[in-house]
């Protein structure tokens, strides 16, 4: 009897070096979205920052960490909070395999007001640090970048799925081909190209949509009294009407803006999950605020 189950115990273990499915962590939402899309129901997909928290100031928990222990992959973005806990969370797992979702891609500069971007005391003229802009996942063409070099990790790690995973790649492919194409007749005709946000999110979106953002924060600080004053100005002779904010981040400032110029306050997420229709509901906020 002993000798049958140990010529049986093989036939338990996975072909590839790793448990099924496929444990992988991805930093925020939407990336975690586009590893559910490509793995289907071959990949157990986590996001480490959950729904609802701020990227800059996230701590994951003891929980997540733990979990991190069965993982074959984390999906890195760049996001504030990873550069406090990368070193931990690699050690939660010196096996696990790091991708950067970022790598292959020109990374823009964060946008920040040319008065006192700082946010501290305006008797200190220290220079900007040029932070690069970690929100790649704002562009459908990077995204499309990006969801081709999860495929392919993916189909390194379980190879024998390697289909499943090129016919989930290809349908996402479609979807934001079509969303483009949505985008594009939505926004290219504007003869406004200008709209403020609280924090500099959607620099990529912008990009591919020759629009510009203009930011009230930086790296989560507030302005200060001069850069607000200066915000106010701009909105004002620039017609602007509509300060776009981030659920996830306090809007006092952005509210402020809105009062000083007559305008409102409307969120747009770039952190929600259900990402094609999300980038629908923003590309049509942005053609209703940039309307003459």
């Amino acid at each position: 009897m002993q000798k049958l189950l140990l010529l049986l115990i093989p036939l338990f273990v996975p072909a590839v070096g790793f448990a099924e499915p496929l444990r992988v962590f991805a930093s925020v939402v939407p990336v975690h979205t586009f590893v559910e899309k490509i793995g289907g129901k071959h990949v157990d997909a986590r996001v480490m920052v959950r729904p609802g928290f701020n990227p800059h100031t996230y701590d994951p928990t003891p929980q997540q960490i733990s979990a991190l222990a069965g993982a074959a992959l984390y999906v890195r973005t760049g996001v504030p909070f990873e550069k406090a806990w990368m070193a931990r969370i690699q050690s939660a797992n010196p096996s696990m395999q790091m991708f950067d979702a970022r790598d292959g891609i020109a990374l823009r500069e964060l946008e920040a007001h040319s008065d006192d971007v700082s946010g501290h005391d305006e008797e200190h003229h220290e220079e900007p640090d040029h932070e690069q802009d970690p929100h790649v996942w704002t562009s459908p063409a990077l995204v499309k970048h990006i969801i081709s070099r999860i495929r392919d990790k993916v189909t390194e790690l379980a190879p024998a799925h390697a289909e499943d995973f090129a016919r989930n790649h290809d349908a996402f492919v479609a979807e934001l081909n079509a969303l483009d194409l949505e985008l594009r007749a939505l926004l290219d005709p504007l003869p406004n190209r200008e709209f403020m946000v609280f924090h500099p999110a959607w620099g990529y979106f912008a990009d591919d949509y020759r629009l510009t953002q203009v930011p009230i924060e930086r790296e989560g600080k507030e302005p200060g009294a001069r850069a607000l004053v200066a915000l106010i100005d701009q909105a004002k002779r620039e017609n602007i009407k509509v300060v776009f904010v981030q659920p996830q981040f306090d809007q006092r400032s952005a509210r402020q803006v809105a009062l000083a110029i007559g305008g409102v306050v409307v969120a747009v997420d770039p952190l929600a999950a259900d990402y094609v229709d999300n980038l629908r509901r923003v590309g049509r906020e942005f053609a209703q605020a940039l309307q003459p």
